[in-house]
């Protein structure tokens, strides 16, 4: 007899693991991924997405199971509405011990320092004082010597470079992303499959699930991030050209990409960034 207590994932487990069922084959019966199984048996309801994809999966696995909906279902509205404790904040902040405290300048430092500036400026500036006086009447008598020597010539004055121009002290600008433009991507399917689109700007231009002999038309800013989960089952047209999604874009059934305004497909930029985070959720249901 099912326990009314014990929370909706714990009752999916039990259930599953009685009637010797692996994570996998149930995953593979709902069209899941294992994960997602998993995220719902251990009540991770906010690991599997928005609480719309998380009761369509709790009532279809409650169906595989042939355990009451409706408990399951108010199972999770209650578990749901049951508020979470805030995380503590420390009450106290450590300051380093390791720091060593800045000495301060002391005045007589301050007044060496200034002696030693004088004393240089005085050195420098001595002996070009002594060599630019010169006695009352010397230019005089220069010019009545036959014999004194010729001023020298002033040198003839250089003209300054002339600055550069705007155009080229400014850097080139960057290059416009590959495939850059307005792109409208047409998706015929000959099989279900989970569709998500993201444009240029990683604004989310389509999220849904695209029915067997059905055609859907996105338009949007490219590069354009797109996630199959049946790549063999979806036909792409880029801008009213059939484009072929090649074997390097697809893992097992799956395909990601980026779709360029020139018609090319190129790797998905965001495939390793995306890993880090909780997967896409693939509702088919």
């Amino acid at each position: 007899m099912n326990d009314p207590v014990a929370s909706p994932g714990a009752r999916l487990k039990a259930e599953r693991e009685r009637r010797n069922i692996s994570l996998e084959k149930a995953g593979n019966t709902l069209h899941l991924d294992s994960w997602v199984v998993e995220a719902l048996e251990s009540d991770n309801y906010p690991g599997v997405g928005p609480s719309v994809y998380v009761k369509g999966h709790l009532k279809r696995y409650a169906e595989m199971l042939e355990l009451p909906v409706a408990e399951i279902m108010a199972g999770y509205h209650s578990g749901a509405q049951t508020p979470q404790a805030p995380a503590p904040q420390p009450s106290t902040v450590r300051v380093p011990t390791g720091a060593t405290p800045q000495q301060p300048v002391t005045w007589p430092f301050v007044a060496a320092l200034a002696a030693a500036l004088v004393l240089l400026g005085v050195l420098w500036w001595k002996p070009w004082h002594h060599r630019a006086a010169a006695p009352p009447g010397a230019a005089l008598h220069a010019l009545d010597d036959p014999a004194a020597p010729a001023a020298p010539a002033a040198a003839p004055a250089v003209p300054a470079p002339a600055p550069a121009s705007n155009a080229a002290a400014r850097p080139s600008e960057a290059d416009a992303a590959p495939g850059s433009g307005r792109a409208r991507l047409r998706l015929s399917f000959s099989a279900d499959s989970w569709v998500e689109v993201h444009d240029a700007e990683g604004r989310r231009a389509y999220a849904g699930n695209g029915r067997a002999n059905s055609v859907k038309t996105i338009a949007g800013d490219a590069p354009m991030r797109v996630y199959l989960s049946s790549a063999s089952g979806v036909q792409l047209e880029i801008n009213n050209r059939a484009v072929a999604i090649g074997a390097q874009f697809v893992d097992g059934k799956v395909a990601r990409f980026e779709a360029g305004a020139d018609g090319v497909l190129r790797r998905d930029s965001g495939v390793a960034a995306r890993s880090a985070q909780t997967p896409t959720v693939r509702p088919t249901g």
